[in-house]
């Protein structure tokens, strides 16, 4: 395991160093905050021992910092004699455990083989409940959140029906995995999945490649053609973007989910078809039904069950854990040795925004794969956009969300303390106001005086 120390006394981070190399660890020094947090960014640190007296401000900031950029490092805090007040805020901060100077070695290394077994036992967590979102994941749908949970938990309540669904959400959000679990997880999953984008074929022939054609149908109608209905007989029609159908063909896509039967192009007689439509759409169905540019029937007839998936951006959990399903795959197709991704790359991916959702997440590691020249991901071999990322339009997000005035006044504080490494000091005084009234803004009690 890696130990980063952070202690501004070279003799004693000498002395530190020695212990944690004794005891199998692989451990640097740094002597102040801003050398520790470049270290903590570039990744790879399992246990971080810091001082809290530093010459450029309190290891408190710091193990604060350490704690929202990387949950799963063991921090231990050291403070002076006596300072109980300073080693409690520590805790509190996110610090494992805490030491008292001077640190006697044999204390320092229990303290070390106790960060090393709390270290394990996280990474153990961390892949139980990996093994646990596999074991319960269907047909690649990979994800922690709340919002992926239960679309699975629908998709397999459903996934026997023959009911239609409509699956919506932004582009690239992954509405066709959903079409595929409910497909593979059902019945119907040893006959056909076809899909069509009706975005994708020009007007003209969206018909005949629907419903399909007999010989001399039309002038270069050479042999019959099967269309996708047919095709997709006894299983699963998938309909991309169905928004962008014309009228008359969603008069005619509404007659064949009603009887049950297709009649081909120059055909005389129908042929029943034993399919279950899933449609998909990144556009607001509602409005267009209010606009008259799509059939108010067709729409109920499609949304006997609606799955809506949420953005990435409202699911950051999922964000690693599709990044790393994304990566694996890109490395086998690669035939690439790459170990994952570093801290730092991690961090830059969960912080972005993702317009492109899914599918520009899944490029950005494709990219990443590619262009690696190391055992790690760093942020160098990330998009440009991820590495700087344009600010958030807090203002925008505030009216989609309805927030009131004081919760988007909390998020600013929120935002300029993040910036300022949650110095409430530099904050305030970039705010123009006390750094009371940001502890009375976030509902904190006034800190104590640090008596180190």
């Amino acid at each position: 395991m890696n130990l980063l120390v952070v202690e501004d006394d070279e003799s004693l981070a000498e002395l530190f160093l020695g212990i944690a190399e004794g005891r199998g660890l692989r451990a640097e020094a740094v002597h102040s905050i801003a050398e520790g947090r470049a270290r903590l960014l570039a990744g790879d640190v399992d246990l971080l021992l810091t001082d809290m007296r530093l010459p450029d401000g309190s290891g408190i900031d710091l193990v604060s910092w350490t704690r929202k950029a990387d949950p799963r490092i063991v921090i231990l805090a050291i403070t002076a004699f006596g300072s109980i007040e300073v080693a409690v805020r520590a805790v509190r901060a996110g610090a494992y455990d805490f030491l008292t100077k001077p640190v006697e070695p044999a204390v320092l290394a229990v303290a070390l083989d106790r960060a090393v077994e709390a270290r394990t036992l996280r990474g153990e967590v961390e892949a139980l409940r990996g093994e646990l979102a596999t074991a319960t994941a269907i047909a690649g749908i990979v994800g922690k959140s709340r919002a992926l949970a239960d679309i699975t938990s629908l998709v397999r309540r459903i996934a026997d029906s023959s009911a239609t669904v409509l699956i919506t959400g932004p582009s690239g959000s992954g509405k066709e995995l959903v079409a595929h679990a409910l497909h593979d997880a059902g019945r119907r999953k040893t006959a056909p999945f076809v899909a069509v984008n009706a975005a994708a074929i020009p007007e003209t022939l969206l018909e005949s490649e629907l419903f399909g054609f007999k010989k001399g149908a039309f002038t270069d109608a050479r042999q019959d053609k099967k269309g996708l209905f047919v095709e997709a007989h006894g299983g699963t029609l998938f309909l991309d973007e169905i928004g962008d159908l014309p009228l008359l063909l969603q008069a005619k896509i509404l007659r064949v989910l009603e009887e049950r039967e297709v009649r081909p192009l120059g055909a005389t007689r129908s042929l029943p078809v034993d399919v279950r439509v899933v449609a998909a759409t990144n556009n607001d169905l509602r409005k267009a039904v209010k606009e008259g540019r799509f059939r108010e029937d067709l729409f109920y007839r499609l949304a006997v069950i609606e799955i809506a998936i949420p953005p990435l951006r409202d699911r950051p959990e999922d964000i690693l854990p599709l990044a790393e399903h994304f990566l694996h795959r890109a490395i086998k197709r690669a035939g690439r040795r790459i170990l994952g991704l570093s801290g730092a790359a991690s961090r830059l991916l969960i912080a972005y925004d993702w317009p492109g959702n899914v599918r520009e997440l899944e490029n950005a590691i494709e990219r990443a794969v590619a262009l690696s020249q190391d055992e790690w991901i760093s942020p160098d071999d990330l998009p440009p956009t991820v590495k700087k990322p344009s600010a958030p339009d807090i203002f925008a997000s505030a009216a989609e969300r309805m927030m009131t005035l004081e919760e988007v006044e909390r998020a600013y504080v929120r935002h300029i303390l993040e910036r300022f490494g949650g110095n409430k000091v530099r904050a305030a005084t970039a705010l123009g106001i006390n750094r009371r009234t940001i502890q009375r803004w976030l509902g904190e009690e006034e800190e104590p005086k640090d008596p180190s």
